[in-house]
C-alpha cells in the first residue's frame, strides 16, 4: 500500500467512525428496534426535535441506516455486516499496511537508535536474527527463545553459527523436552534477571535491552546499533562479561559447519578452530593498530593466543612479509583488528 493510499484509507476509516452523540444514540435506537421514525427516535433518546433530521441523515450518509421517504419518514436499520462490510475491508488493508512500516525498523538511516515501546525492541530484535549471515550471538529469556524459535530454526539451517545464553537459567528448557540443537550452535545457560537480553549479527548489526525492558514499557529502553563505531560495544560485553560467566552447557556442536568459515569475533574463531586438526588458512579484514587504515591479512594459520575464560583471543598468521598477529574489537597487544575472518582447510578464502 503506497503512502497516499494508505492516507486515503486512514481518512476513509475515520469519517466512518467520527459519530458524534446524537448519531451514536441514535443508531443504536434504531439497531435495537429495526425501524422507527424521526419523532420515535427523539422521543427515546435525549436527542433534540430539531437535530433528529440532521443525526438520521448524517447516518444514511455514512451507510449505516436507511431513509424512506415517507410521511413520516422512516430510519430503517441496515444489518450492521453489510453496513460495516466496506470499512471492515478497509481496516484489514490500513492494519497491513501500518504493520508493514512499523515492523520495518530504519536500520538504512541511523546507525545508533533508542527505542522504548516493548514491540519495537521485539521487532527490532526479530529483525537482528533475520539479518544474521553467518555469525549470531544472543541472550534470551526462554520465552522469547520460544517466540522465536522457528526463526532461529531458519538462522541454523542458513549456516549460520548461533552462540546462545538463555536466562535466567533457572527456567530454561531442559534439552531432554527442547530440541537445542535445532536453534543454535552453542547454547548455555546464565544465572538471573540482571542478564540483558542481546541480539549481535554478523558483529555489525545489534540490540541490547534489559528484561524489565521486555516486561513493561515504563521508563525502559533499548538500544540498537547499526554499523555503528560503538556497535562493537554490545559484540564485546556478549563475549567477555556474559559468555564467560555462564554456568552450564545446554548443547555444543562446533562441527557440524563445513569451510570455509567466516567469524566476525576472533574469540568464537580462536575457541573453535584451536582444537582441531589440519591445517588452516585465514584472510583478514580489519585495520592496521598503529595507523587505523584498513588492512587484508592473508596466509597460513600458524599459531593462537587463547585465555582459559575466553576473554583474550588472539591469531598468528604467516604471511608473504611475515607473521601477522591478529585480535580482536580496540585490539592493542596485536598487529591487526580484525573486522571479519574467513578461515579455509587449503587455502585463504577470498572475500566476495
Amino acid at each position: 500500500m503506497t503512502s497516499d493510499d494508505l492516507y486515503l484509507t486512514l481518512e476513509r476509516v475515520g469519517e466512518r467512525f467520527n459519530l458524534g452523540e446524537y448519531e451514536i444514540d441514535a443508531y443504536l435506537t434504531v439497531l435495537e428496534h429495526g425501524e422507527l421514525t424521526a419523532s420515535e427516535i427523539a422521543d427515546r433518546t435525549d436527542i433534540p426535535q430539531p437535530r433528529v433530521y440532521d443525526t438520521v441523515r448524517s447516518l444514511s450518509d455514512r451507510g449505516l441506516v436507511e431513509l424512506r421517504e415517507s410521511r413520516p419518514m422512516k430510519v430503517i436499520a441496515i444489518d450492521p455486516e453489510e453496513a460495516f462490510e466496506n470499512v471492515q475491508s478497509s481496516l484489514e488493508e490500513m492494519i497491513t499496511g501500518l504493520e508493514s512500516r512499523y515492523t520495518t525498523p530504519a536500520r538504512d538511516t541511523e546507525a545508533v537508535s533508542l527505542v522504548k515501546s516493548r514491540s519495537t525492541i521485539l521487532r527490532y530484535l526479530e529483525d537482528v536474527i533475520e539479518s544474521a549471515e553467518y555469525e549470531l550471538a544472543l541472550s534470551l529469556t526462554p520465552d522469547l527463545l520460544t517466540r522465536f524459535e522457528d526463526t532461529l530454526s531458519d538462522v541454523i539451517d542458513a549456516g549460520v553459527s548461533v552462540e546462545l545464553i538463555v536466562t535466567p537459567a533457572s527456567e530454561a528448557p531442559d534439552p531432554e523436552s527442547f530440541d537445542y540443537e535445532a536453534v543454535a550452535t552453542t547454547a548455555r545457560t546464565r544465572r538471573g534477571i540482571t542478564t540483558p537480553v542481546i541480539a549481535v549479527a554478523d558483529g555489525r548489526y545489534s540490540t541490547y535491552a534489559t528484561q524489565d525492558a521486555l516486561r513493561d514499557d515504563r521508563d525502559r529502553y533499548g538500544v540498537i546499533f547499526n554499523r555503528s563505531a560503538l556497535g562493537f560495544l554490545v559484540s564485546g560485553f556478549f563475549g567477555t562479561v556474559l559468555w564467560t560467566t555462564t554456568e552450564r552447557t545446554l548443547f555444543a556442536d562446533g562441527e557440524r559447519r563445513s569451510f570455509p568459515r567466516r567469524y566476525a569475533s576472533i574469540r568464537r574463531c580462536v575457541k573453535e578452530i584451536q582444537g582441531m586438526e589440519g591445517d588452516f588458512y585465514a584472510s583478514v579484514e580489519g585495520r592496521d593498530i598503529e595507523t587505523g587504515e584498513s588492512r587484508i591479512v592473508k596466509g597460513e594459520v600458524v599459531g593462537f593466543s587463547f585465555e582459559a575464560g575466553e576473554r583474550v583471543a588472539g591469531m598468528n598468521v604467516e604471511t608473504d612479509s611475515g607473521v601477522v598477529t591478529v585480535g580482536g574489537q580496540v585490539a592493542a597487544l596485536e598487529d591487526v583488528e580484525a573486522h571479519e575472518i574467513r578461515v579455509g582447510t587449503d587455502e585463504p578464502p577470498a572475500f566476495d
